[in-house]
C-alpha cells in the first residue's frame, strides 16, 4: 500500500446526515428575530423618541426582521447547498455566508453594497469553517491527530543479565 492509501484508510469521513433546508430555517430564523428583539429593545432604550415602549417594533422593529431574514437565509442556503453536494463544507457555509451578505446589502438598497455583503460574509463565514470554525475540533479528533503525530514509543528489549 502507498502513503495516499494509509492515510485514506486511517480516517475516514464520516457520513453524512441531511437536513430540512426549511426546518432549520425556520429554527434559527426565530433564534435571528430573538436577537433582533434584543438589539432593537436596546436602540429603543438608548435612542429620544415619543414611542414609549412601543418603539422597540414601530421605530426600530425592522432590526427583528432583519435578524430573522438573515438568519433564516443562511440556514436555509447552508442546508441546501449541502444537501445537494452531500457534504456540508466550507462552500456551503460561503455560499450561505453571501446569501445573508446580499441581504443585508439589499437593505440599504443599493447593489454594489450587496455585493460587497456578499462577498465580506462569504468570505468570512467560508475561512471560519474551513480552518475549523469557531468552536474547535471535537476531543476524539485531537487524540486522532495527536496519536498521528507521536509516534508509538518502541517497546523496551529485556535483556537477562550475563551471570560469570
Amino acid at each position: 500500500m502507498s502513503d495516499s492509501e494509509d492515510h485514506a484508510q486511517a480516517a475516514p469521513t464520516p457520513a453524512f446526515t441531511a437536513k430540512s433546508p426549511l426546518q432549520e430555517a425556520t429554527r434559527t430564523g426565530l433564534q435571528g428575530a430573538a436577537i433582533g428583539l434584543f438589539f432593537s429593545s436596546i436602540q429603543n432604550a438608548l435612542g429620544n423618541h415619543s414611542h414609549g415602549a412601543m418603539g422597540v417594533f414601530t421605530r426600530t422593529g425592522s432590526t427583528i426582521g432583519v435578524f430573522a431574514a438573515m438568519g433564516a437565509t443562511y440556514a436555509f442556503t447552508e442546508n441546501y447547498v449541502a444537501n445537494e453536494r452531500e457534504q456540508k463544507d466550507a462552500v456551503s457555509s460561503a455560499s450561505a455566508g453571501c446569501a445573508a451578505g446580499f441581504l443585508a446589502g439589499v437593505r440599504s438598497r443599493s447593489i454594489p453594497q450587496a455585493l460587497a455583503g456578499c462577498v465580506f460574509l462569504g468570505g468570512a463565514l467560508g475561512a471560519l469553517e474551513y480552518t475549523g470554525s469557531l468552536a474547535g475540533e471535537s476531543a476524539e479528533t485531537k487524540e486522532e491527530k495527536r496519536k498521528k503525530f507521536f509516534k508509538t514509543p518502541p517497546k523496551h528489549l529485556e535483556v537477562e543479565p550475563i551471570s560469570s
